[in-house]
């Protein structure tokens, strides 16, 4: 166990492995994006280069930028509630508008106000490589003024992880915690907002497409929107519990965030339905059912994990979780050691892997490509638990190894 004080490891094999990623990842979306509208829809095969001027389009950056715009805007309308964030080295604590699903509501409202007065919806599915170009780019620009702006920021606004001193990796991690421009919190507002937001409307432009093609959208593309929607929907509303995250209390704003929040997940994570456009897929009503059976069992199983660990963090005398049976630490805190999270460390990982195979499921099983969003997600999920088992070991020590005795599995129970 590192000592208290010592320099936070490097992660993502460092400086090395920080400027893979920077053009792994979005090498990788893209591919994923042409993938899914060639004929063989291969995930392992390249696919045909995209035509001369496919990647541009002078409408993609006004239409980025207006979409910002207007989520950053909704940002700032008056919230239902205004929430604290954890304790900062000063001290101090920020406060953080709850409102993003009110910003859902209303981009939803706005959407349907402007499909009723005509607007082609389902254009925007021949946008989303330029739009994709845009979004890529304004993440490493994004990154660019994040990282010059933390050479300003003080010593307790750094982050622990993104301050190595070398360049490529602190760039990548993100120097400063929590970025503000004015009242908006750069990491916070893209954390939920016009990515998640924006995979949803993405989904829905396919079905409307679908629907303008083929006269109707299919039963596999009713269900990959509508479940999608769930689980966005249910982080909007539940938008506070992500400031005890690891995002937020721990990494900095970087490109890793950046870029994921901005283009790997409204552009990767709407694969399913991108595959649905251009392979269509049968589905009977009974498979249709099992599905819908597995996603729920998923999504129980989540949302009662988190709803439990956040009751319990905001009242511990709470009566649906007085009765759990806990593991003092020395840092004054309990660890759950029953109910939800004594049956596995991590039961909310446990609830994502199965929603993300029951979104995957719809796509059929001729294809591996709708099925990258399971294997990343799990290959994602095991090297956050490895990070959030360090994290934990540092920060409650014997405590956090008397918990991995009690709980010995880490997501999926009496497997790993």
């Amino acid at each position: 166990m590192a000592p208290q004080g010592s320099p936070a490891p490097l992660e993502f094999g460092g400086p090395l492995g920080a400027a893979a990623l920077m053009l792994l990842l979005p090498a990788t979306m893209f591919h994923l994006l042409l993938a899914a509208r060639s004929g063989p829809a291969r995930l392992l095969g390249l696919p045909a280069p995209p035509p001369a001027g496919a990647l541009w389009s002078p409408a993609a950056p006004l239409l980025w930028l207006s979409w910002l715009g207007l989520q950053a805007a909704f940002y700032l309308l008056p919230a239902r509630k205004v929430a604290e964030g954890q304790e900062l080295k000063d001290k101090s604590r920020l406060r953080y508008p709850i409102n993003g699903f009110q910003a859902l509501v209303l981009t939803a409202l706005l959407v349907g106000l402007g499909v009723c007065a005509g607007l082609p919806l389902g254009m925007l599915t021949d946008m989303l490589l330029p739009l994709a170009a845009v979004a890529t780019l304004a993440a490493f620009l994004f990154s660019l003024l994040l990282y010059l702006k933390a050479l300003l920021a003080p010593a307790s606004a750094l982050a622990p992880g993104g301050n190595s001193g070398n360049p490529i990796y602190d760039f990548f991690l993100g120097r400063e915690l929590n970025p503000r421009i004015g009242p908006l919190d750069c990491k916070y507002f893209c954390e939920l907002r016009p990515g998640l937001i924006g995979w949803v409307l993405i989904n829905l432009a396919l079905l409307v497409q679908e629907a303008e093609l083929r006269g109707s959208p299919s039963l596999a593309m009713w269900l990959v929107n509508g479940f999608q929607l769930l689980y966005v929907g249910d982080a909007l509303w539940h938008e506070e519990a992500i400031l005890t995250t690891m995002d937020i209390t721990h990494d900095g704003f970087g490109f890793m965030l950046a870029f994921g929040d901005l283009a790997w997940v409204p552009f990767t994570y709407s694969l399913q339905a991108q595959f649905l456009l251009y392979h269509p897929q049968p589905l009977e009503l009974p498979m249709a059912s099992v599905i819908c059976l597995v996603n729920a069992v998923g999504y129980y199983i989540f949302r009662g994990a988190n709803s439990q660990k956040n009751t319990f963090r905001k009242n511990p005398s709470d009566p649906r979780v007085a009765g759990l049976e806990t593991i003092s630490t020395a840092t004054g805190k309990q660890l759950l050691v029953s109910g939800w999270w004594g049956m596995v460390r991590h039961p909310n990982y446990l609830g994502d892997l199965i929603m993300a195979l029951a979104w995957s499921l719809p796509c059929g099983v001729s294809h591996l490509l709708p099925y990258f969003y399971l294997l990343y997600f799990t290959a994602l999920l095991v090297h956050r638990e490895a990070r959030d088992e360090q994290q934990c070991l540092r920060k409650y020590g014997l405590a956090w190894r008397e918990y991995c005795r009690r709980v010995p599995y880490r997501i999926v129970p009496y497997v790993y």
